[in-house]
């Protein structure tokens, strides 16, 4: 079975990309064939795990807008059993340029159709807003993760999301389930990062993933050197957080394999 996650939400600074990457990283290294799809122009998911986007011939634009084979935009990271289907600036513009497309909406989920059957999970990176590349991906997948930081304004425009998400469903794809609220940011000395948890919890219940992204200095540092943290270091908090996230969605869609009782903590 495959699986399309994309990750969404229109606020920046939520560590949307950070999760993308590291859950796709923590999946591959639990022996999940993965594939990261950076769908958003700013391409910090290309760069974050290790490709200068100025140097990317293809991309998912190609695939898009061109209908270039996505096998031949696909770049092999140093992570065993991650692949990255790269962004580059010209994303920004495939909007615009898929106006006049038939089945403007369905473009990206025809580019991975062609290679879904080749990976286990597929985690598409969304831009910080709700046009049409994020409702491409949002057409394109099985599920969608929302996260949430754990901080002032938490929710604000959540309600928002969820509306596009709901018309999504209605109009363009009745499958697409909400994966869950992932918490990130979180900060065990703040006050204000529990009420939030709390806040959170109290209005979504059992969508909430139990796993919590905690602040982590390795984490924030590991984008700047072309990784993900469980390669910068795979004893930190922030790699046993995505380590137990990628555990929690396994296990939540009947995946699990025997080898993964392992403790995370000796990884």
């Amino acid at each position: 079975m495959s699986k399309i996650i994309a990750l969404a939400n229109q606020k920046g600074g939520v560590g949307k990309t950070t999760s993308s990457i590291n859950l796709a990283a923590s999946l591959a290294v639990l022996e999940y064939k993965t594939l990261l799809v950076d769908a958003d122009p700013q391409a910090n998911s290309t760069s974050g795990i290790g490709f200068d986007p100025r140097n990317i011939k293809d991309s998912i634009y190609e695939c898009i807008i061109n209908d270039i084979d996505p096998s031949q935009a696909i770049q092999k990271t140093d992570t065993p059993n991650l692949d990255l289907l790269p962004a580059h600036i010209d994303l920004v513009g495939a909007e615009i340029e898929m106006i006049n497309l038939n089945n403007r909406e369905y473009k990206m989920k025809a580019v991975l159709q062609k290679i879904k059957d080749q990976y286990d999970f597929i985690i598409i990176d969304c831009s910080p807003s709700l046009g049409l590349i994020t409702i491409n991906a949002l057409t394109a997948a099985d599920s969608v993760i929302i996260p949430v930081q754990c901080e002032y304004f938490a929710l604000e425009g959540l309600g928002k999301l969820l509306n596009t998400i709901k018309i999504v469903q209605n109009r363009l794809n009745p499958d697409l389930e909400i994966e869950g609220i992932l918490l990130t940011m979180y900060d065990v000395r703040l006050r204000l990062s529990n009420q939030v948890v709390e806040e959170v919890r109290t209005h979504f219940h059992e969508l909430v993933f139990d796993t919590i992204i905690q602040r982590n200095t390795r984490l924030s540092e590991a984008p700047s050197y072309g990784v993900s943290v469980i390669m910068h270091d795979a004893n930190c908090k922030g790699a046993i957080n995505y380590l137990n996230l990628a555990r929690e969605i396994v296990k939540k869609n009947g995946l699990l394999k025997e080898e993964e009782n392992i403790d995370s903590a000796t990884l």
